[in-house]
């Protein structure tokens, strides 16, 4: 070979070199995302990127990069979607009926089981960040078949029944904002079309999604503010019940409803797969703490102004209502009605006020919950289907029960309080079958590995839950025994 020959070859050589540094080849489609169902698309995460620390750039994978006021901007937004469990109709009832009856006392409950949920959370985070899977995933992976089944099949048990709660709230906010034109049964199809809503939202990225919910909640926020300012309640006395443990068998119903408003089994999974949306290599033992730090700050914020939010509730019909005769007759359905007999009009009425910021709490908890289902069918069954499918049968699943309770529960306030007590037992008994997995899997090595919860958290979490269970379940499932024993005597003495 002579020299000419050679130097064309070096020629064409530093030239295919040239390209390929200019024209990078595109790297195969990974195996995962194709044979697997993944909670996030990589094209869909948001990159993390701090253009503004220079620092950043030098700093080892194993070492946390430096706090960035930037960075924590870019992973808020999980956490309150996460929050917004916590603000959906159901919580709502429980902070009115808390107040009308029991006033200010259980100000201090209610704070403290926020605090509660937000430790289950942060667990649920640290699951999603760390592995870089989600909960749902995660039990298929670990468990048998039959395990995962039973735990798939619960969790869209208990997501149904959230989603009753919530359905039907919204649909009550729209009876209320239309002067009862619109029927019960008519919002909930309403209420339905929000699954095409999420999915036209969804289409835009994850940022515009989260701003739809930010919108969402500053709304509920607004309304239950103005409500506070509008009634005035005492400042000392919401003080002394948020600093002060009381409780009085009297208001021990109200306590549970309080404290059963925090752990929904579906926000559990839900959270784990939200934290995903972010593009961190959960191989990098710095970037997943530094993850992990963020998500912390943004969940304690997140909840810190859902806490606000049933605080305000709670404070307005503790000033309107405790101590009065109908404490006890106060639900979802007539607390608008009575809310505007004992305090007017005004430049807003305040019947309308109390529409929008249940409408606002409605409809975010319904979407939420399809998205929390899109991630436990795909998770669980791992069934590739495309998103709007998947997103119908959800809504299907969840759309059908509610139609059918809308028309048999829309004849008395009286049903539909019985229905919503049901449905907390039903959400209270669906508990352990999120938080068990969840525990046993966040203090696993061979899952988490440096990542992994100590021995002490994981035993004082656990009593804290089974403690949660027992306070809660026991009062419902003694209230029925009672009703039940109550109804064999009346027919035991009619008989006679």
């Amino acid at each position: 070979m002579d020299s000419s020959e050679t130097r064309e070859e070096e020629s064409g050589s530093k030239d295919s070199n040239e390209t390929n540094r200019l024209l990078p080849i595109p790297s195969p489609p990974s195996s995962t995302e194709d044979d697997e169902e993944v909670a996030f698309d990589s094209r869909e995460k948001i990159l993390i990127v701090d253009a503004d620390s220079a620092s950043t750039l030098n700093v080892d994978g194993d070492q946390v990069p430096p706090f960035s006021w930037k960075k924590l901007w870019l992973f808020t937004g999980p956490g309150f979607l996460m929050s917004i469990a916590f603000l959906d109709p159901g919580n709502l009832e429980g902070d009115l009926q808390s107040g009308a009856v029991a006033g200010y006392s259980l100000l201090w409950l209610l704070m403290w089981a926020t605090v509660m949920g937000l430790l289950i959370q942060l667990l649920s985070a640290r699951v999603g960040v760390a592995t870089g899977r989600h909960l749902a995933e995660l039990c298929r992976e670990e468990y048998p078949n039959w395990a995962r089944f039973v735990l798939w099949f619960m969790a869209e048990v208990a997501l149904i029944g959230a989603d009753i709660q919530e359905v039907i709230g919204s649909a009550i906010a729209i009876q209320i904002l239309s002067h009862g034109v619109l029927p019960l049964w008519a919002g909930v199809i309403i209420t339905a079309l929000d699954c095409f809503i999420f999915l036209f939202l969804e289409n835009y990225g994850v940022r515009k999604l989260e701003a739809v919910f930010a919108v969402l909640i500053a709304t509920m926020a607004l309304s239950f503010a103005w409500m506070f300012g509008d009634t005035q309640p005492s400042g000392k006395e919401l003080l002394v019940g948020v600093l002060v443990p009381r409780l009085s068998s009297k208001t021990i119903r109200q306590a549970v409803g309080v404290v059963g408003c925090v752990i929904m089994p579906h926000n559990v999974f839900l959270h784990s797969a939200l934290v995903q949306s972010r593009n961190i290599d959960p191989k990098k033992k710095g970037h997943v703490q530094e993850a992990l730090n963020y998500y912390s700050i943004e969940s304690s914020v997140a909840l810190l102004v859902s806490f606000m939010i049933n605080l305000f509730l709670t404070t307005v019909f503790a000033k309107g209502f405790y101590g009065t005769k109908q404490a006890n007759s106060i639900g979802l359905v007539n607390a608008g009605q009575y809310l505007q007999e004992k305090y007017g009009g005004g430049y807003l009425p305040i019947l309308y006020i109390w529409g929008i910021g249940l409408l606002a709490a409605g409809q975010s908890s319904t979407i939420t919950g399809t998205y929390a289902g899109q991630f436990i069918m795909g998770g669980f069954l791992n069934l590739p289907m495309k998103k709007w499918l998947r997103a119908l049968i959800t809504r299907s699943c969840a759309i059908v029960p509610t139609m059918i309770v809308a028309l048999i529960f829309n004849t008395s306030e009286a049903s539909l309080d019985i229905l919503n007590e049901w449905l907390n037992v039903l959400q209270s008994i669906q508990i352990p079958f999120a938080l068990i997995p969840l525990l046993t899997l966040v203090s696993k090595e061979q899952v988490m590995g440096v990542f992994r919860i100590g021995p002490v958290l994981e035993a004082s979490t656990c009593t804290c839950i089974y403690i949660y269970i027992f306070i809660y379940l026991y009062p419902h499932f003694l209230k029925i025994w009672y009703c039940n024993s109550l109804y064999r005597s009346q027919n035991l003495l009619n008989s006679l």
